[in-house]
């Protein structure tokens, strides 16, 4: 199974994100994540997938399928030249004492996490990074008791001046 990055540029109408991610699912590709969000273009929604696949043909088999979609401007493969792709992470962990909540904010600022609300006994970690970044941090926090985690998924930019619609 290979991960792949997919960057779709679509109007910004109702029902568009439910007919991408249909058309996906029919061909039996599993989605890992999916978010979908502004433009610079007001009427343009930008959606992220990242995609497994057993191989590239079944993938540009899907991609070749989106393109002809009526509401889809353009779809770009990022695996297809450097990207630079992050995700955020809320992670609430509970702590008993001080001393917990001292280790735990050890932790945050070495991962560059911030500290975005504390309470009695719980406080909430806000991480912004690659996936790897993240999954190092949440080993981390193995050995701490975690009540919830919301993650966004990646999302991703190719690298260099040329924007996605004009590939």
């Amino acid at each position: 199974m290979m991960k792949q990055h997919l960057a779709i540029l679509a109007d910004n109408k109702p029902g568009v994100l439910t007919h991408v991610a249909g058309l996906i699912s029919r061909r039996a590709i599993n989605i890992e994540c999916i978010n979908a969000g502004y433009t610079e273009e007001p009427d343009v929604t930008r959606i992220n997938i990242v995609v497994s696949v057993e191989n590239r043909w079944e993938l540009d088999q899907a991609v070749n399928q989106l393109a002809k979609l009526i509401d889809v401007i353009n779809v770009v493969n990022l695996d297809d030249a450097p990207f630079v792709s992050y995700e955020l992470a809320m992670i609430k962990v509970k702590y008993e004492t001080p001393t917990v909540r001292e280790e735990l904010t050890n932790i945050a600022q070495l991962f560059h996490a911030k500290i975005v609300d504390v309470q009695k006994h719980s406080l909430i970690l806000r991480l912004t990074g690659r996936e790897d970044h993240i999954e190092a941090m949440l080993h981390m926090l193995e050995d701490y008791t975690i009540i919830e985690i919301a993650r966004t998924g990646q999302i991703s930019l190719s690298r260099g001046s040329t924007p996605v619609k004009q590939v």
